[in-house]
C-alpha cells in the first residue's frame, strides 16, 4: 500500500489540515492526533476552528470534577495550623500583619480585630506531616493522596465576583466558564453526555446563591454550556418526550426538524443554528444515557458503605459526589459541584461542623473510589471555595465561638490525581495566617495549572470575539511547576 504524505506548510488552515489528514485516517485515529503548535494561537489561523479532542500536548489528565465549596470554607479551622493565634487569642491583630489591606463592608468599622484562634484539635498525618483539622477525618486518611495548596489568592473580596472569578477567569459576567472552554478545546469522550455537567447541593450553614452565569458558554457555543442536573424526579429538565409522543415520533420530528435549520444555516450561516441541531441530538441520546447514570441501585453495598448513607438521597453533597464518579467514569469532561453553606460571619464552630459533616467523607469516598478503579490518575479532584476567612473575629469574639469575615489574601484549596503530586503541602503563611510568605498562587496560576494538566496551553486555548482574543487566564497566568508531578 502506498504510504501517503502530507503536506503541512504554514499556511494551510486548521479546517484545510484536518480534512486532508481525516483522507487517510480513521475518525478514532484522528481524534488521538495532537494539532501541532501552528494550529493553536496563531495570529494567522482561524483561532475560532478548534476540534475536539485534539489537545496542544499529551494530556496527565482526561477530566475534572471541581467540588466548589461555595461560601469560602475557613482554612484557619481545617487546613492551615496557627498555634500563634490560639496563644494570642484575643489580642488585637497587628497593624504591621494587615499592613492597610482593604476589608469588607462587614468588619471595616470595627474598633477591633481580635485574633480568634482555632478551637478544634490539629494533628499531622501521613508523608507530609500535613496538619489537619479534626473535623476531617475521612480527608486526613487520605492525605498521601493531596496537594494541598496553602497559599491561593484572588483580588476579589466579596462572594459574586470571587466566585465568578474563580469559575471563569474574569470578576464580571458572561465569559465562558472553565469547563465550557475544556468541552470547546477538548470535548467529551462519550456522544450521549454534555461535556460540561453541574451538581447542586445545599448544607447546614449559611449559604451563598450559585447561578447559571457560573457555568455559562459566554461567547462560545451554546452546546458548550453546563447543563445542570437537579434531584427532582427528572435529573435533567425537558428532557422526556411529550406525552403522546413515543420515540418513533421523536425521531422523525427531530429528522424533520434538523432539515428546517440546515436550510436555516445555509441561509444565514448562524453557527447557533448548528449548535441547537446539536443540543436537539444531545438531549435525544441523553434520554437512554440519563436515566441509567443516574440510578443508584445497581452501586454495591461496599459503595454506598464508603460515600455513606446519604449518596442514596438525590441532590445531596454525598449522592453528587457519587453521581460525578459516575459521570467521570462515562467520559463527561467536566464535572462541578456547589456545595452552598460556608460562609461563617458568626457561629462559625457550629456551622462549620455540620458543613464537615456533609462533605468530609464524600470527598474522600470520591478519591479512594477513583483510587481502586484506576482512573485517580486520570482524573483531577478539586476541593476549595472562592477566597479564605480572617483570622480576626467579626463581631462578638468568645472563648468557644467566633465568626470570619472574608479573606482572599491566603486561603487553601486540595488537588488530587490528574497528574498532580500527591502528599505534598505547597506555599507557606505567615504565623497570623494573613499573608503568604512562599510560593503564592493566583486564580489566574490555578487556572493555567489545570488546563495544562488536561493538555492544554493556556495562552494557545483562544477565542476570537468582538475584535479582541480572550482566554481564561485573560492576559496573566504561569504554571505552578512545584505541583505538577
Amino acid at each position: 500500500m502506498e504510504k501517503q504524505v502530507f503536506d503541512f506548510g504554514m499556511n494551510t488552515t486548521r479546517r484545510h489540515f484536518l480534512s486532508r489528514l481525516s483522507l487517510g485516517l480513521g475518525s478514532a485515529a484522528l481524534g488521538s492526533l495532537l494539532i501541532p503548535d501552528i494550529f493553536k494561537g496563531n495570529a494567522e489561523s482561524d483561532v475560532n476552528d478548534l476540534v475536539a479532542g485534539l489537545p496542544h500536548f499529551a494530556p496527565k489528565a482526561k477530566r475534572v470534577i471541581y467540588l466548589f465549596q461555595n461560601g469560602a470554607p475557613s482554612q484557619l479551622d481545617l487546613f492551615d495550623y496557627k498555634p500563634l493565634l490560639n496563644k494570642m487569642h484575643g489580642q488585637d491583630l497587628p497593624e504591621s500583619i494587615r499592613g492597610g489591606q482593604r476589608l469588607t463592608g462587614m468588619t471595616a468599622s470595627q474598633a477591633t480585630f481580635p485574633l480568634a484562634g482555632s478551637i478544634f484539635n490539629f494533628k499531622q498525618y501521613g508523608k507530609s506531616g500535613a496538619w489537619m483539622s479534626e473535623l476531617l477525618p475521612y480527608t486526613a486518611s487520605i492525605v498521601d493522596d493531596l496537594c494541598i495548596i496553602k497559599t491561593l489568592n484572588t483580588e476579589a473580596i466579596n462572594h459574586d465576583p470571587a466566585l465568578t472569578f474563580f469559575q471563569t477567569g474574569a470578576q464580571v459576567g458572561n465569559r465562558p466558564s472553565m469547563g465550557a472552554w475544556l468541552s470547546y478545546g477538548l470535548g467529551s469522550e462519550n456522544q450521549n453526555l454534555p461535556g460540561f455537567c453541574v451538581l447542586l447541593s445545599r448544607g447546614k450553614g449559611n449559604g451563598q446563591g450559585v447561578y447559571s452565569k457560573l457555568w455559562t458558554n459566554g461567547f462560545l457555543d451554546s452546546v458548550h454550556q453546563g447543563v445542570q442536573f437537579s434531584s427532582g424526579e427528572n435529573p435533567v429538565l425537558y428532557l422526556n418526550d411529550p406525552d403522546g409522543m413515543d420515540r418513533t415520533q421523536r425521531r422523525k420530528m427531530l429528522d424533520k426538524l434538523s432539515e428546517l435549520n440546515q436550510g436555516t444555516y445555509e441561509n444565514f450561516g448562524d453557527p447557533e443554528i448548528t449548535a441547537k441541531i446539536q443540543q436537539y441530538e444531545m438531549a435525544y441520546r441523553m434520554q437512554t444515557a440519563v436515566p441509567e447514570i443516574t440510578d443508584m441501585s445497581k452501586e454495591p453495598e461496599s459503595i454506598i458503605k464508603m460515600y455513606g448513607p446519604e449518596c442514596l438521597v438525590p441532590g445531596t453533597y454525598a449522592a453528587n459526589c457519587l453521581l460525578a464518579r459516575k459521570l467521570s467514569e462515562q467520559g463527561v469532561r467536566f464535572i462541578q459541584l456547589y456545595h452552598q453553606g460556608w460562609d461563617s460571619h458568626g457561629g462559625l464552630p457550629n456551622e462549620i461542623k455540620g458543613q464537615c459533616m456533609d462533605v468530609d467523607q464524600a470527598s474522600a469516598a470520591l478519591v479512594t473510589d477513583l483510587k481502586q478503579r484506576g482512573l485517580l490518575d486520570e482524573t483531577l479532584v478539586i476541593w476549595g471555595g472562592e477566597f479564605g476567612r480572617t483570622n480576626y473575629c467579626q463581631g462578638t469574639l468568645t472563648k468557644d465561638n467566633y465568626g470570619r469575615d472574608h479573606h482572599p489574601r491566603a486561603f487553601t484549596v486540595w488537588m488530587a490525581g490528574g497528574g498532580i503530586k500527591p502528599g505534598i503541602v505547597y506555599g507557606e503563611t505567615d504565623d497570623f495566617g494573613y499573608n503568604i510568605v512562599k510560593d503564592p498562587v493566583h486564580v489566574h496560576d490555578f487556572h493555567a495549572t489545570i488546563l495544562n494538566q488536561l493538555g492544554l496551553d493556556h495562552e494557545k486555548l483562544i477565542f476570537k470575539n468582538q475584535g479582541r482574543r480572550y482566554r481564561l487566564t485573560d492576559v496573566a497566568g504561569k504554571l505552578v511547576n512545584g505541583i505538577i508531578a
